[in-house]
């Protein structure tokens, strides 16, 4: 199954013809700083990369040397202490294959001999290379704790509705107004149509708080649930991350209102995300989003429903519910009664119950095409949903066997023919909101006892799902085990990075510590632009978010009140990025460490930008961010 593909609409705020954008921000970076680029943005086109938040005492430990390979043939490195003690020396591994016409040779320096907690300094023999380049060594906890902590800080900025974070984030109450919000059919697919129309059923409901899924301020069921859910097996599985947990009840919260087991009704998405003729959705406008509520409109003006915002329904009322969504929404439930369970029993059993009866409605004979995402479905595909069914029935199971209930026999059954059902009828891809079936397969495993056949099976295609990854890896230079060009390219990284966790969990087998390693390094610098894709984390991240609040109310030069927690899109099809349009009303921005074009460093189809203009690298998403706390807390567990 192909993972889900974003179709951001964040380039709907472009307009033509494109004008010029200038640098918002210009830094010079210390001769020896904790970055990859300290080493590799010179003039002799010879450039180092490492993993700029540190290395894992105990892991293997590789940094990239990237340059001509005539130059770099008889290169050797040294590593130097905090003492300026030599703690390592040694020639450059043989070229794992060239990145682009300049550096047309990507070189290892195997690190893995430095166990010893510290800052290390690596230099180069032989090339004159530039400054040297440090890097750290510590255990797992030590380096992923503070950034596990600053994932919650990124959802604490995404809040919506009365209950934002006004003295941790700055944020204002925003979106008052979905308190009553009014229900509507889905736009027509006529780009001249005049919106939508109001249902026959339109409400008030009452739809507020939640998140902002993404640099916009839409809402959606969809990838909600999938981010609960991960943050409540992070709460379950895992080692505490400081309020966490409170900030997955505030998005459960949400989740809550958008099901009304009254009517059996599940809400699928608040917010439209663009207008039509004589109608302006939410991504047709940049602005924060308290402004919103300060528009004075009627019936029938351009911005009526940005104020008053449309929910569109996932089926009609009491009807059966697409099985994706019904399958991660009860998961999302059922997560919540076992980690209420010990603090409130009674509370716990209500979210049970919910899980329950969502489950129940599911649609488990779908016609083909027809699963619901979001509207439209561009922004978020999905093409499986057995492994959403076999999700919800594994943590419902779980949840029933904590509150001592009686159905825990009959979900773990149900469980195990869901994973049959999967396992017959659709290819897992990467973890991710359109693809859960590592989470289901690794879950069923630990809690369900299957037999010996399906066990076998649910390992096989663990290690299917990484062994793809794997051999990706083994023709990417920098080893990396998704594709580079492609959308998602970080997200999915730390997609791998949980599935290789979760099948050493379930199986016992390490065979893939390293390939975790690797994938662990690239998303924080080890990679050809130097650069860590996680706001906050190392000395060069992202600093011109396509995120509106980012752009408008905090720093755009990568110090003081950032965006900390972000995970980005990363590198994309460099195509994408040749033509860049205005965004009306945005503050301009665009950061290149040293002022030379990040294209430099492109290659093999894929580039990487850090520009407000390009929603195809730097734009932060909700399910970016918690994929990669789970993948980090994974590894913190482990460790």
């Amino acid at each position: 199954m192909v993972s889900s593909t974003r179709l951001s609409a964040m380039n709907h705020f472009f307009s033509r013809p494109a004008r010029t954008v200038s640098a918002a921000v210009a830094s010079v970076l210390a001769a020896c700083c904790l970055t990859a680029c300290s080493g590799g943005r010179t003039g002799g086109s010879v450039a180092v990369r490492v993993n700029q938040v540190g290395y894992v005492t105990g892991e293997k430990k590789f940094a990239y040397v990237m340059g001509d390979r005539e130059r770099l043939a008889d290169v050797e490195y040294e590593v130097l202490d905090e003492r300026g003690n030599t703690a390592g020396h040694g020639g450059l591994g043989p070229s794992l294959g060239g990145w682009n016409s300049t550096y047309t040779a990507v070189r290892t320096v195997d690190l893995s001999s430095l166990d010893r907690t510290g800052t290390y300094r690596l230099r180069l023999v032989g090339a004159d290379a530039g400054p040297e380049t440090r890097f750290r060594v510590a255990p797992a906890r030590q380096l992923l704790d503070p950034l596990r902590a600053d994932t919650v800080h990124f959802f604490g900025t995404q809040r919506d509705g009365a209950d934002v974070l006004t003295d941790a984030t700055g944020r204002e109450p925003s979106h008052l107004t979905d308190q009553e919000a009014r229900v509507y059919e889905p736009p027509r697919a006529d780009a001249a149509a005049a919106g939508p129309e109001p249902a026959g059923s339109g409400g008030p409901v009452d739809v507020s708080g939640g998140w902002f899924d993404a640099g916009d301020f839409l809402k959606f069921t969809q990838t909600a649930s999938y981010v609960v859910g991960q943050m409540l097996s992070t709460v379950r599985d895992t080692p505490s991350v400081p309020g966490l947990r409170e900030e997955a009840r505030h998005g459960l919260r949400w989740l809550d209102r958008m099901w009304d087991g009254t009517t059996g009704t599940l809400y699928a998405q608040v917010g439209l995300g663009s207008g039509g003729k004589g109608v302006r959705g939410d991504h047709d406008v940049w602005r924060l989003p308290e402004e919103d509520d300060r528009l004075t409109v009627e019936p029938g003006d351009a911005d009526y429903l940005i104020k008053y915002r449309p929910v569109f329904r996932a089926g009609e009322p009491g009807g059966p519910l697409s099985p994706n969504l019904a399958g991660r929404v009860s998961a999302a439930f059922a997560l919540a009664a076992q980690t209420e369970a010990a603090e409130d029993p009674a509370q716990a059993r209500e979210w049970l119950d919910k899980a329950a009866a969502v489950y129940a409605r599911a649609d488990t004979r779908p016609d083909r095409g027809a699963l619901v995402t979001t509207v439209p479905a561009d922004y978020y595909q999905e093409h499986s949903w057995r492994d959403d069914m076999e999700w919800a029935a594994v943590e419902l199971a779980r949840g029933a066997d904590t509150l001592g209930d009686a159905r825990r026999s009959r979900w773990r059954d149900e469980a195990a023919d869901w994973a049959r059902a999967a396992l017959k009828e659709e290819r897992g891809g990467t973890l991710g909101p359109g693809d859960v079936s590592a989470l289901a397969h690794a879950g069923l495993l630990t809690s369900a006892d299957p037999d010996p056949g399906l066990a076998a099976a649910l390992k096989a295609e663990l290690r299917r799902q990484v062994e793809t990854g794997r051999k990706r890896a083994a023709g990417d230079p920098f080893r990396s085990g998704v594709v580079p060009g492609d959308f998602d390219a970080v997200p999915n990284t730390f997609g791998l990075l949980a599935t290789a966790e979760l099948y050493a969990r379930v199986t016992g087998d390490h065979r893939y510590d390293e390939f975790a390693a690797r994938q662990l390094a690239w998303v924080f610098g080890a990679n050809a632009w130097g650069t860590s894709f996680v706001v906050g984390a190392g000395d060069l991240y992202p600093h011109c978010l396509q995120h509106q609040v980012a752009n408008l109310a905090m720093s755009r030069t990568g110090r003081g009140d950032i965006l900390r927690g972000a995970v980005v899109n990363g590198p994309n099809d460099a195509g994408l990025l040749k033509e860049r349009g205005t965004i009306e009303g945005g503050r301009p921005c665009s950061f290149a460490p040293d002022g030379r074009p990040w294209s430099e460093f492109d290659g093999r189809g894929a580039g990487y930008v850090d520009d407000v203009r390009a929603w195809q690298t730097v734009e932060p998403a909700d399910d970016f961010t918690s994929t990669a706390l789970y993948a980090l807390s994974l590894t913190a567990a482990r460790s």
